[in-house]
């Protein structure tokens, strides 16, 4: 066993991630760390005075807050929160077809960045941070979008899409910044930061 094998399996906190996202379960996962799977339904309303990467800090936080048990010493708390912004605007998850229709248009043949505020929360110590990459789609097609929504659904997802799905392969020019952090979850930064904790 290498050192950081037993480092990670003698982790001195428990992991409780407080999201039902299969994805951050999904990467989570991947960083070798063992962890419960506690959601939380918080209120995801936010103040309008809030902008860009302060609005998934915000929204991490107040899911950490929204966490109804007590945190024991020995353990850590992981929120998270994702959004797309597009042209000064904040792109939510679509409610529906026409939504998801609207949001691809206009994140079509443009830049956009990925904000992903995470929140650490432990007994009597809490770190927030936050990552951003910068995503190119190119112009996609109306034939292309009404494909994409028909056949997968991306209702839970910011801005109407997932990288990691078909609109991912076909439609994405480039990234800048971390593939992870689009998809929810900005592993290098979390990993760092767990090891700091």
């Amino acid at each position: 066993m290498t050192n950081l094998e037993k480092q990670l399996k003698e982790f001195p906190y428990q992991l409780i991630l407080g999201s039902g996202s299969p994805r951050r379960q999904e990467l989570l996962k991947s960083l070798g760390f063992e962890f419960l799977i506690k959601p939380i339904n918080a209120d995801e309303s936010f103040p309008v005075t809030l902008t860009a990467e302060d609005i998934p800090l915000y929204l991490a936080e107040k899911k950490a807050d929204a966490y109804s048990e007590e945190i024991k010493e020995n353990e850590i708390l992981i929120t998270a929160d994702t959004i797309v912004w597009c042209e000064g605007k904040v792109l939510n998850k679509p409610a529906n077809f026409m939504e998801g229709k609207k949001m691809l248009e206009i994140l079509s043949g443009k830049m956009h960045q990925v904000f992903t505020g995470v929140c650490l929360k432990g007994e009597n110590k809490q770190t927030i941070f936050y990552d951003e990459s910068k995503v190119y789609f190119k112009k996609l097609n109306n034939d292309e979008i009404e494909y994409y929504l028909t056949n997968y659904s991306p209702y839970d997802k910011a801005g109407g899409y997932g990288v990691q799905d078909w609109i991912g392969y076909i439609g994405i020019d480039k990234i800048d910044g971390s593939f992870y952090n689009v998809m929810g979850l900005p592993v290098k930064e979390l990993y760092n930061e767990l090891m700091k904790f």
